[in-house]
């Protein structure tokens, strides 16, 4: 289980994916978004809970399910918002390469963090920042240009590391066989 859909319809229970766990020779893995928060709840009657964002939310250092919803068109199925952990994740790599500092990183969380997930993008978080905080201008255009070239993405590195670990899994058991 890497994703669920919010608001367009509603998304796999603890209750169903529980019943999923209950099945013999079912492996149920979670990772990335919705997976990663099913597998923290259901870790103890069996789910894998893999990557990265699964660790967080293990640890308690993310809580709140905004943190990795997003929206998406329902015709081409593009991303519309971004999730509010690859934001974090993005900034948190611009800051390491010194794109902008750590006032800048702080301010466009907290800017970020304060709007409807849906609304969420990097072109109205700058500007929202730039309004908030003109003296980080500077630091906030240096990174709009840096994202539009480097985005990267946590939840889509971890459903990779989901689908090497099931292909793993597969092929050691063809193996065995």
């Amino acid at each position: 289980m890497v994703d669920g859909l919010f608001l367009q319809d509603y998304p796999p229970t603890p209750i169903e994916v529980f019943q999923l766990l209950i099945k013999k020779n079912i492996l149920v893995l979670g990772a990335a978004s919705l997976g990663a928060l099913r597998a923290v709840e259901l870790e103890k009657y069996g789910m894998i809970g893999i990557g990265k964002i699964f660790e967080l939310y293990k640890k308690n250092k993310i809580a709140a399910d905004d943190e990795v919803a997003v929206t998406f068109t329902e015709e081409t199925q593009h991303i519309q918002s971004e999730a509010m952990i690859d934001i974090r994740y993005n900034l948190f790599i611009a800051l390491r390469k010194g794109v902008i500092d750590e006032n800048a990183k702080r301010a466009a969380v907290r800017v970020a963090k304060s709007m409807y997930f849906p609304d969420r993008n990097y072109e109205d978080i700058i500007d929202e920042t730039k309004r908030r905080h003109p003296s980080l201008s500077d630091y906030l255009e240096s990174f709009r240009s840096y994202i539009s070239k480097n985005r990267q993405s946590l939840k889509e590195q971890d459903a990779i590391k989901l689908v090497n670990y099931a292909k793993m899994k597969y092929e050691g058991e063809i193996t065995r066989k």
